[in-house]
């Protein structure tokens, strides 16, 4: 695992990907797992391709956000129940979440996007910010924690 991350190739990564067709969550989870040069399966992304648009479409949640709190739940989430691992993992997407709201407004995909057709440029490049931002702030998160991740012992 790559810990030295130079947010400026992510950015770009996750930027670039996002304009050659990947949607929002996919694009971050794949951003994360490049530079990360995480041994995660591609199955990750594909289990995140139903986040675009809020849900499939139905306008919940950002999908940058849905994939960044995922690539969070991957260093600091649990397999097994009982284990006190997903108190610290419910912070760090809450401290996720609330950059989100405090920088782009509100978390609802149908909020962010009010009043753009789904095709625009303009929703496009709106969405392009916030894919940026938010793959930057997960892995500040990611690396800001990582002494008490799953991964410790190969950092």
């Amino acid at each position: 695992m790559n810990t030295s991350i130079d947010m400026e190739k992510l950015r770009e990564d996750a930027v670039h990907i996002f304009n050659s067709g990947f949607t929002c969550s996919e694009s971050v989870i794949y951003a994360i797992k490049k530079n990360f040069e995480l041994e995660m399966s591609d199955d990750a992304i594909a289990i995140s391709s139903g986040f675009p648009w809020g849900l499939g479409g139905a306008g919940c949640i950002c999908g940058a956000l849905a994939g960044g709190t995922m690539c969070i739940g991957y260093f600091y989430g649990r397999t097994e129940p009982g284990d006190p691992r997903n108190q610290l993992c419910f912070k760090l997407c809450n401290e996720l979440h609330d950059f989100f709201k405090e920088n782009y407004g509100a978390a609802c995909c149908r909020v962010l996007t009010r009043g753009m057709e789904k095709q625009s440029p303009e929703r496009k490049a709106h969405c392009t910010k916030m894919v940026s931002g938010t793959v930057v702030k997960t892995a500040e998160i990611i690396l800001a924690n990582l002494k008490d991740s799953r991964f410790q012992d190969v950092c």
